[in-house]
């Protein structure tokens, strides 16, 4: 039996019309469970809340176009749920990959399963299918199998193992027309990525230089680009600026230490126009000549651990002393929601100000006649303002 013979077999199966009713019977159950539609866009943190509400056989399906970071997401969920992941690039793969190769056992042929489908069958597993739209008729085949029947071959996935896929979509793309059957099996999301939600993952990372999140946060427009696209041109995306940012530190040329440079390396520009095109390179290179870094009251107040030290050695007096105003504003708008977490960042901040902006912010914080705000405060200043008053007569 050829390996086509067999995953036409696949197929006929798979078109079974109960089967197809009861798959789709049972999806539609579970969206409504959940109260998602398919084909919404989405971002990505509700994405990823939505898609772990889900029971595990229940299929996934993200579209979007390519370098948003899909394939990123699936193994957040992944480590949200504390499974491991498998992930399959099935535009690389035959139906061999898939389905394994015919053994003679006992004087019949059979097929061993791949080693990593063997995993999926004997432990609970994320089983990512990546790039189905440009696998082949016979390999999307065979994932037809393992999403509508969750076996492949006889051998079945453990019950708690997941499948999820990932498509790119965009008239840019060499991609092959799916089978609406297929289509029907999963939980179509299409991905929209925020400006926000790449900025919070940059956030969490080391190896996003704090000056092109900055310049993504001023430029949001520069983080992806969404018109017509030349063929053969290098366009932005934020799998590029990631890759950009990988490069440029492994080259030893942060751009961190270029900001506010006039004079910038030829290989900044380089390296940046391959990664992520020409016009978005001129843009950054032009925000890192004129860059100034500046803080946000949020920073301090929920992250001052993480911007402490560039604080320490960006500002000077009269910066430290906006960025206190800027505070003033934000308790001010929040004064009734802060938190004790916040207090204390805030605090700390301020008391590594000069004594006479510490004395100010205090007298400020008493004027403002919100209980809360002078109480939590208080309990931080309230010993130590007296100190410097009694010590410096001349601030008041």
């Amino acid at each position: 039996m050829s390996l086509r013979q067999v995953t036409t077999g696949i197929t006929q199966k798979c078109l079974n019309p109960y089967g197809e009713t009861r798959a789709i019977n049972q999806q539609t159950k579970y969206n409504n469970k959940v109260n998602l539609n398919q084909g919404d866009n989405m971002d990505i943190k509700t994405f990823i809340k939505s898609a772990a509400k889900l029971p595990s056989h229940i299929s996934i399906l993200a579209k979007g176009p390519t370098g948003i970071g899909k394939s990123h997401i699936f193994h957040t969920l992944a480590d949200n749920l504390g499974y491991p992941m498998i992930d399959r690039r099935l535009a690389q793969m035959t139906e061999g990959d898939m389905i394994g190769l015919p053994e003679l056992v006992d004087g019949v042929t059979r097929f061993a399963p791949v080693n990593w489908y063997v995993r999926a069958c004997k432990e609970p597993v994320i089983l990512f299918f990546d790039e189905l739209n440009r696998a082949t008729l016979e390999v999307q085949q065979c994932a037809f199998q393992i999403v509508l029947d969750r076996e492949l071959n006889g051998h079945k996935l453990h019950p708690e193992t997941r499948v999820y896929a990932a498509v790119n979509e965009g008239s840019e793309y060499q991609v092959l027309e799916m089978d609406p059957a297929l289509l029907r099996r999963f939980w179509t999301i299409d991905l929209e990525p925020t400006v926000q939600d790449w900025l919070t993952w940059a956030y969490s990372r080391n190896d996003i230089p704090k000056v092109v999140q900055e310049f993504i946060k001023t430029h949001s427009n520069f983080l992806r680009h969404t018109g017509e696209m030349e063929p053969g041109k290098v366009y932005p995306n934020p799998a590029s600026w990631h890759r950009l940012c990988e490069t440029l530190i492994h080259a030893e040329m942060n751009p961190d230490t270029y900001a506010g440079n006039k004079k910038m390396p030829e290989l900044l520009f380089s390296l940046s126009t391959g990664f992520v095109g020409e016009s978005a390179t001129t843009k950054f290179i032009g925000f890192l000549q004129d860059y100034t870094r500046s803080f946000s009251a949020e920073d301090v107040a929920d992250r001052y651990d993480k911007v402490k030290d560039d604080i320490a050695n960006l500002l000077n007096e009269d910066k430290k002393n906006d960025l206190i105003e800027k505070i003033m504003l934000y308790l001010n708008a929040n004064h009734e929601n802060i938190t004790l977490d916040q207090v204390s960042n805030i605090s700390d901040y301020v008391k590594s100000c000069p004594d006479e902006m510490i004395v100010n912010f205090f007298n400020i914080v008493m004027e403002t006649k919100k209980i809360k705000l002078i109480k939590s405060f208080h309990r931080h200043f309230g010993t130590l303002v007296t100190k410097i008053v009694k010590t410096s007569p001349d601030i008041r």
